[in-house]
């Protein structure tokens, strides 16, 4: 497709360019004239298969060489943490894996690799290794960016962005990193699946997730994801502890659109209304012959947020069905902002009319009346359960046994 657009970039250009040499005009004069210009013409043509072919090489480099050109923007990330609560194990170093995305020294990488630590390094390839700083991180989205020095002599090399809308399954993909301390591993693979939603996730924050086969392990974590063009389409995030060959990157189209707020504000911003829950559908009507309408189901609510304070009941009776978990008996949500909340893509326009400063009206119904209650939107904080432990460095509680599911 890239290919194909080139050639017809190319082809624009050259019928531009022919009008100015005068092959389409009536006002040849000449046959000299005419056969030079025409020849001129043939002589760029021809280049339009060069291009064309240029590109196509580009895509299909062998993955020694995609390796070479580039594994030298991807580091190895060391993170010191200190817990001055603990009596034993108050030290812990972690390593996790990154990539230079801009040459003044911005590095992408995981929220959970470098989340809570006091001392960040990072190992460049060819072995220097430099203080970095903590711009942002957003452990919702497991994102962060740090900051390394500029190079007095050269430049860092970089890599860049791809589409992760254009990604299909079955497309090869190759991870570079740095599993388990072995610096700048390349293993490859294909895209397993796209639109993987992650349960532990806060469900209406949750982010749909590229899956791939390519081997990678913990340390692989905030390291890239490259298509054969060499772009990252991805970002190495989680593995299924108990599974092989599945893990979870996040797409490439999400990482970019943080790193301005990371950057500039250190974090991102959300609008607070502070319930979880279920949207119900044709398939829990025909599960539970209970009175629900149409709407979200609310199944808890965080504490002191603007819907809590407001009223807004959350479920009280856990029930699972098959693999789907409910906590039944809470506020359905029927509308937010007078949109009616149907399916996922009217609640996903409804959640985008929410904005922080403004007040959100909500229609809601609760033992078989319909109310509405409106209240003001505040900025979400971080909850418990959107750290990892791992990345609490000053929790007393923290299980080493926990999280197998999470890559450091």
């Amino acid at each position: 497709m890239k290919s194909m657009e080139k050639c017809g970039k190319a082809a624009i250009v050259l019928i531009a360019l022919a009008g100015q040499l005068g092959l389409f005009s009536a006002r040849q004069r000449t046959p000299r004239k005419r056969a030079l210009r025409m020849r001129a013409l043939l002589t760029a043509l021809a280049l339009i298969p060069a291009a064309a072919a240029l590109a196509a090489a580009k895509c299909n480099q062998s993955i020694a060489d995609l390796y070479d050109s580039k594994s030298p923007a991807v580091v190895l990330i060391t993170a010191l943490t200190i817990n001055p609560y603990r009596m034993d194990d108050r030290v812990q170093q972690e390593t996790g894996s990154g990539f230079i995305i801009d040459a003044q020294g911005l590095v992408m990488t995981n929220s959970h690799v470098v989340f809570g630590a006091q001392v960040l390094t990072v190992t460049l390839d060819d072995g220097t290794v430099l203080s970095a700083k903590l711009l942002g991180a957003d452990p919702i989205f497991d994102l962060a960016i740090l900051r390394i020095p500029k190079p007095e002599h050269g430049k860092l090399p970089v890599l860049v962005f791809g589409d992760s809308n254009g990604v299909r399954p079955g497309d090869e993909v190759v991870a570079i990193g740095n599993p388990l301390g072995l610096d700048q591993t390349i293993t490859s693979g294909i895209v397993s699946a796209l639109n993987r939603i992650l349960p532990e996730r806060p469900r209406l924050l949750a982010w749909p997730m590229i899956q791939t086969d390519a081997a990678i392990n913990p340390g692989n974590s905030g390291g890239p994801i490259l298509n054969r063009c060499g772009d990252v389409i991805g970002i190495a995030s989680e593995i299924l502890g108990d599974a092989q060959n599945i893990g979870f990157a996040i797409p490439s189209n999400l990482a970019r659109s943080v790193v301005t707020p990371l950057v500039e504000k250190g974090r991102l911003i959300r609008p607070w209304l502070g319930v979880d829950g279920s949207l119900i559908d044709a398939g829990l009507r025909q599960i539970f012959t209970l009175p629900l309408t149409d709407g979200f189901l609310v199944e808890a609510v965080e504490p002191n947020s603007p819907a809590g304070v407001a009223g807004i009941v959350g479920g009280r009776l856990p029930v699972k069905v098959g693999t789907r978990s409910l906590i039944l008996g809470g506020d359905v949500v029927v509308a937010i902002n007078d949109i009616a909340l149907k399916n996922d893509e009217s609640l996903q326009r409804a959640l985008d009319t929410i904005r922080i400063g403004t007040r959100a009206r909500l229609k809601v119904f609760r033992q078989g009346k319909t109310f509405t209650t409106e209240f003001a939107i505040t900025e979400r904080p971080l909850q418990p359960g959107d750290v990892p432990e791992s990345s609490q460095s000053f929790s007393a509680q923290q299980d080493q046994g926990k999280n197998n599911d999470k890559m450091h």
